[in-house]
């Protein structure tokens, strides 16, 4: 008898009648019933795509947004190119990599980058949070002051280790991976998104697989996100590290970033 838990029940639902006909074509892309019992949502409404966690003292729904909130601060306020991703990346005068991140998530990291002027890849294998992205990609370049940062932003649904074995486009200059992990962050943003994506996401097992593709493939390095106390992703050793408040980044040169 195995034990690895079932996985959870997923439908999909239109917020209002009007949204109806998306919610059908959600479905149908990713294979989902329309209505009936379930523990998670994908619903379709006038805010775009959310995921909820569905029964009594579930928390609010998820959603990609660009635009507004956390993230629109973060690119008004966030401090630029001093930033630890920004640093992490190699971002500096003269110098924008090009940069693929291969565990997007949400797409926050990826955001700040293509904000500071990089070209990024997303890569992003769980079916959901991606549809997520595409979502709010496609409603952020509808925005004006948006929408040259999101035109510096490309989507894949897919493994990014088969992706990265098989590459046949233009090498990436710098990979950025974040593999799952058991965070420790207890801001009730990360908790809520925690809550909703760890029984569909897991952790990351492949993470040494997922370092190790990623260093056959950059041409000048791999930066890794990982909790501040956590240890190093089996295999390669980084060079060097940066350390922040809860988060620090693994750095794996391979070759010097010049301008």
């Amino acid at each position: 008898m195995s034990d690895e838990p079932f996985p959870p029940r997923i439908r999909v639902e239109a917020l209002q009648p009007a949204f109806a006909a998306p919610a059908e074509q959600w479905a149908e892309r990713l294979g989902l019933p329309l209505g009936g019992e379930a523990q998670f949502a994908l619903q379709f409404g006038e805010q775009g795509l959310q995921l909820a966690e569905l029964g009594p003292g579930a928390p609010g729904p998820v959603r990609v947004d660009f635009v507004e909130g956390a993230t629109a601060h973060r690119r008004q306020f966030g401090g630029g190119s001093g930033q630890m991703i920004a640093k992490a990346v190699g971002v500096q005068p003269g110098v924008r990599p090009r940069v693929l991140d291969a565990t997007a998530g949400l797409g926050r990291d990826a955001f700040v980058l293509a904000c500071l002027g990089c070209e990024v890849t997303l890569i992003e294998r769980q079916p959901l949070i991606a549809a997520l992205l595409e979502d709010g990609l496609a409603r952020a370049a509808l925005d004006p002051e948006v929408a040259p940062v999101v035109a510096r932003m490309s989507l894949r649904g897919g493994d990014a280790i088969a992706l990265m074995r098989a590459w046949a486009e233009e090498v990436p200059q710098v990979i950025h991976l974040d593999p799952m992990f058991p965070h420790r962050d207890k801001s009730a943003l990360v908790k809520k998104e925690m809550r909703l994506f760890r029984p569909l996401v897991g952790d990351d097992p492949d993470a040494p697989a997922l370092l190790a593709a990623a260093l056959a493939l950059a041409s000048h390095r791999v930066v890794v996100k990982r909790p501040r106390k956590a240890p190093c992703i089996e295999g390669a050793k980084p060079g060097y590290s940066l350390d922040g408040k809860s988060s620090r980044y693994d750095i794996y040169a391979l070759k010097s970033l010049k301008g």
